[in-house]
């Protein structure tokens, strides 16, 4: 059996006594090594040879590292670009890693840290850095991707991004409100890249008691603290080699948001009750409903760390705004809910459910239609679904339908859940309102309101008996301007 020939890797840095020191290093790890000490210099290697990765200064004589990756970028190659950074400049690292960069070290270069990164760029795991068998990695669920089902344009603009943000260690800022899928978003950039194998640690912030957020973190020592009976890992522990996705990152209190930031500049983490410090090698990924950028300005959320996350945003669009995906979404929902509970085949909804569906907002997006069909498919009991089965109030529906052309303002809605037309026939007002949006407006106000005036103006027991959950009907509120105790 042949041995694979050793990685080549080029360094371009300017201090000939750190450009050795990389170069030594590097060599003991079984690495074939070019050098440059300039940007020209460089770039007349890598004219001449393909590199596994090239690892640079930011600082050159004759420009600057982005000069490299700009480079790489437009001759399409496929190096793995590091970029050695000053110490506590930021900005420069989060450029970098905007322009392309796999990841970044911060000078003094810590030998270990360098080791680990340049293998985890070259896909190669260091004794070091090695799992316990007890600990052997998870690899993330392949069925990521594939659930981020739709093929609108918002849609195909997340799964591009997706695959070219997967290639790097640049964090990832996942916006998006409740149920579009933001972890499955997450899950998706870890499948696709060199970490795969390796284990996703998935954290919700918001459901974790502050004052164990450290020891969650972090992990801790035995003793250090009543009921403390053995030394346990954290998240960033569990993680390591990995990556570590922080959803409800806005929910984090701002003590602990200074310590993550830390975290994350040193790449390395003390336990509870411990004196020395660990180093870990986590690419993170972070999600959040809330507009951070607002969070900030409110003094809620450190600007520092806001800037750390988000070099990278990905929005994960609300349902209604790719209400052309409904159909192929709810199929694909349909099935996987039917395969569970045993049903066979898979029901199948008419061309009115489907135009209900259409005309409903989804404040609870995906995860508020998979509940949806959860309890149409326990109602139904045949082959179809109709629009009775979803049990949603005419009140409820916001969006006029064309039912001359037999389509939505979103599109037309027939495809492979289609199936004969129902009919039941309409309810309509004697006169035709001149406006749809607003009568309807008006009708699902009034109803609202007669159903709070009922309650007392108990938006809780209003909500149960019109079918809906609280969220539903404060968004409902808010939308209609119906105050708490209006008459």
């Amino acid at each position: 059996m042949s041995t694979p020939s050793p990685a080549r890797l080029l360094v371009v840095d300017d201090e000939p006594d750190l450009r050795t020191l990389y170069e030594l290093t590097l060599l003991r790890e079984g690495y074939e090594i070019d050098s440059a000490g300039c940007v020209a210099e460089a770039l007349e290697h890598l004219r001449a040879h393909s590199y596994g990765a090239v690892i640079t200064d930011m600082k050159l004589p004759d420009g600057n590292g982005l000069e490299l990756l700009r480079w790489l970028e437009q001759a399409g190659r496929s190096e793995k670009a590091l970029v050695i950074t000053a110490f506590g400049s930021a900005e420069n690292a989060v450029e970098a890693l905007k322009a392309g960069a796999y990841d970044y070290l911060t000078k003094p270069v810590d030998l270990r840290q360098f080791r680990l990164v340049v293998g985890s760029a070259l896909g190669r795991v260091s004794s070091e850095a090695a799992p316990t068998p007890a600990a052997a990695p998870r690899a993330a669920p392949a069925a990521a991707a594939s659930r981020l089902v739709g093929e609108s344009e918002a849609m195909r603009a997340v799964r591009a991004l997706i695959e070219k943000v997967a290639r790097s260690m640049a964090p990832v800022l996942v916006q998006g409100e409740s149920g579009t899928g933001k972890e499955l978003v997450a899950r998706a950039i870890h499948a696709q890249g060199a970490r795969a194998a390796a284990r996703f640690v998935a954290v919700n912030c918001g459901a974790i008691p502050e004052n164990l957020l450290e020891a969650e973190f972090f992990g801790y020592r035995k003793g250090a603290f009543t009921g403390a009976n053995e030394d346990r890992e954290g998240f960033f522990q569990a993680a390591d080699g990995g990556t570590l996705f922080l959803d409800e990152i806005g929910d984090l209190p701002l003590a602990m948001q200074s310590k993550l930031l830390r975290v994350i500049q040193e790449r390395s983490v003390r336990p509870v009750g411990a004196v020395a410090e660990a180093p870990v090698n986590v690419r993170i990924l972070s999600a959040t409903h809330k507009d951070l950028a607002a969070e900030v300005a409110a003094g809620r959320f450190r600007q520092d760390l806001f800037y750390r996350l988000n070099v990278i945003q990905i929005r994960v669009p609300p349902l209604r705004e790719r209400l052309e995906d409904l159909g192929l979404i709810a199929e694909r929902v349909l099935s996987r809910i039917a395969q569970d509970a045993g049903v066979s085949p898979t029901p199948r909804l008419t061309p009115q459910a489907l135009q209900t569906l259409a005309r409903y907002a989804f404040p609870g997006n995906v995860r508020e239609l998979e509940n949806l069909l959860h309890r149409a498919l326990a109602l139904s009991g045949g082959e179809w679904m109709d629009a009775a089965d979803l049990g949603l109030p005419d009140a409820l529906l916001d969006t006029p339908l064309d039912e001359s052309r037999g389509e939505s303002q979103f599109g037309r809605l027939d495809g492979p859940l289609a199936g004969p037309a129902p009919v039941d026939g309409l309810c309509l007002p004697e006169t035709l309102p001149s406006d749809l949006a607003a009568y309807l407006d008006d009708v699902e106000r009034a109803i609202l309101l007669r159903a709070l005036e009922q309650h007392r103006f108990n938006r809780t027991a209003a909500a149960a008996s019109l079918g809906l959950s609280l969220r539903q009907i404060r968004y409902r509120m808010a939308r209609l301007d119906i105050s708490a105790g209006e008459a």
